[in-house]
């Protein structure tokens, strides 16, 4: 049996997540690991958080804390908010854990004894004064462009163009304040050039499979030209390595990071007591979930890292997501202009299935898509409250009113209600395969259509009308909307799994996908449980609220 190994990108231990983050990752990778499980698959679903790096050192200094304060703090609220959201990670790991350093160094020590990196020699902007070589984020001087006095030595962040730190007009250390020098340093790279005549052959064979906005940004890099990248820097905080005896080197973030996918693995592969080579090497499966900012990396970079070791597997499939907007503006973490996931949860207790099937609905799958409140008020009270909730309370109260909460035994079924089951024993393959080509939004309009179906049949066929002088004909309706019912509850659970859990209960049902794509259906004379409310209504003053906490706090 071959192994899936899904990766969802390590959140950077920097800030809180946000709907943004949950629309192009999280939910995505979490509705198709839930999928691979209900089939039977052997899965393993990891991720943590992403805890090296200069931000994280500039996020330290702001707040007079040290780096491991920070990622500490900001590991448990972000592991706490994706864990009460129903993310079902196997493993949210951390790479500032010492099992991680020592698979990164491991990983690093191979390339570098193997000589699949190279050792350069360049200068780099140097503060006398705390004797240290400076981030492109530790260096502020003037923008050569719009002349913003505080531009970085990577980016200004008025006019937005791309910097080198050389370019500044008078750059300053933000360590010291003083002015920094130029001074020699050696670093290791990693040479993506040599590996140009592979990538344009394996990117090319994946034009067909993967999704265009993925193949068309490697294509573009690659027709580009690859060029050796730095895979070391002068830092104290990260994995530190050895350059020719220099042990004062750490690796890029971007660099370490993806490793994480792997240390994660191990940790979890040892406590389950498996191997955790079946799910990097041999037949595995490799799917990264990523957003757009983050496909050079899983797409070119790291498997030239893995091809470069050696031992693992390269991956299948990189359905990167586009990017979430909010309200009609880009999310914006400094300006406090996102949802927060931590917010949300608090907001609207126990409606993780309502923001589940907006993100989901509304994913930013081939181009940015917009969440707004309004719009999350409609496809509540709209759709899941007055669709799906609405024929399930029906119907279910009409059984218990009628039928003694029983399913009804069937006579002889109509055309119109074998024509019905022939469309839901359609939904698994369809469900499925929408699925396994990465479109939940398509998966997920299968089983609201469902509800639509359900919701016409009960209207067309009004059995409370002829209950008085046709309880069998009643019983016939009512039992195709059970197994509707049925149908719904099994397959929304990737994609919606609180409702599918209250569903399955209420039919007491333990219905497996398998036995779904089997043709099973609910039994006449199968005693149902009592009945919740599957969804309530959003008020005009919850909507405006949450529109108030936007901007500026």
């Amino acid at each position: 049996m071959s192994h899936h190994t899904i990766t969802a990108a390590l959140p950077y231990a920097n800030g809180p997540i946000h709907l943004g983050h949950i629309a192009g990752v999280y939910l995505p990778a979490d509705i198709y690991a839930r999928y691979l499980r209900l089939k039977n698959k052997d899965v393993v679903f990891v991720c943590g958080s992403d805890e090296h790096g200069v931000p994280i050192t500039l996020k330290a200094k702001k707040e007079n804390k040290t780096p491991q304060e920070v990622v500490d703090y900001y590991h448990q609220h972000n592991q706490k908010a994706l864990q009460d959201f129903g993310i079902s990670f196997d493993i949210f790991f951390r790479t500032s854990d010492p099992r991680h350093h020592q698979t990164a160094q491991a990983f690093f020590r191979r390339l570098y004894t193997q000589e699949k990196l190279t050792v350069q020699e360049n200068e780099q902007f140097f503060d006398e004064e705390k004797q240290q070589f400076l981030a492109d984020r530790y260096i502020q001087g003037a923008c050569p462009y719009c002349h913003y006095p505080k531009a970085y030595g990577d980016q200004c962040e008025s006019c937005g163009k791309s910097l080198q730190p050389q370019e500044l007009v008078a750059p300053k250390s933000m360590l010291s304040g003083a002015k920094p020098v130029m001074k020699s340093t050696r670093h290791a790279y990693l040479p993506l050039d040599q590996y140009q005549d592979f990538f344009q052959e394996w990117i090319l064979a994946r034009e067909k499979n993967w999704k265009k906005n993925v193949y068309g940004q490697c294509k573009s890099w690659i027709n580009a030209g690859l060029s050796p990248r730095a895979i070391t820097r002068d830092l104290d905080w990260g994995v530190s390595v050895n350059i020719d005896g220099d042990v004062k080197k750490v690796l890029y973030v971007w660099f370490d990071a993806p490793i994480g996918y792997i240390s994660a693995t191990q940790v979890w592969a040892a406590a389950q007591g498996k191997k955790w080579q079946d799910y990097w090497q041999r037949d595995a499966k490799l799917v990264h979930f990523i957003g757009k900012d983050n496909i050079v990396f899983h797409c070119i970079i790291f498997p030239a890292m893995l091809k470069a070791h050696g031992d693992y597997v390269l991956p299948t499939h990189v359905p990167a997501n586009e990017f979430l907007n909010l309200e009609g503006k880009k999310i914006s973490t400094s300006q406090n202009w996102a949802v927060w996931l931590a917010d949300y949860l608090q907001n609207f207790p126990h409606q993780q299935d309502v923001l589940r099937y907006v993100l989901c609905a509304n994913a930013p799958e081939t181009k940015d898509n917009d969440f707004t409140w309004k719009d999350f008020q409609a496809k509540n009270n709209h759709e899941l409250l007055a669709t799906l909730g609405n024929f399930v309370h029906r119907t279910f109260t009409l059984l218990h009113r009628h039928f003694s909460g029983e399913v009804p035994v069937p006579a002889v079924l109509m055309a119109r209600d074998k024509e019905i089951l022939l469309q839901c024993k359609k939904m698994p393959k369809k469900v499925g395969e929408a699925i396994e080509k990465y479109q939940f939004r398509e998966g997920i309009s299968y089983i609201m259509s469902l509800a639509h179906l359900g919701n016409k049949y009960l209207a067309d066929t009004t059995p409370w009308q002829i209950l008085a002088k046709d309880k069998k004909q009643a019983g016939n309706i009512l039992y195709i909307c059970v197994q509707i019912i049925h149908y719904i509850a099994i397959l929304s659970a990737p994609f919606l799994p609180d409702t599918s859990q209250k569903l399955k209960k209420i039919l007491n049902c333990d219905t497996s996908w398998l036995s779904l794509e089997n043709d099973a259906l609910i039994p006449g004379g199968t005693l149902l449980n009592k009945h919740d409310i599957l969804f309530s209504s959003i008020s005009n003053e919850m909507i405006t609220h949450m529109i108030q906490l936007l901007g500026d706090s």
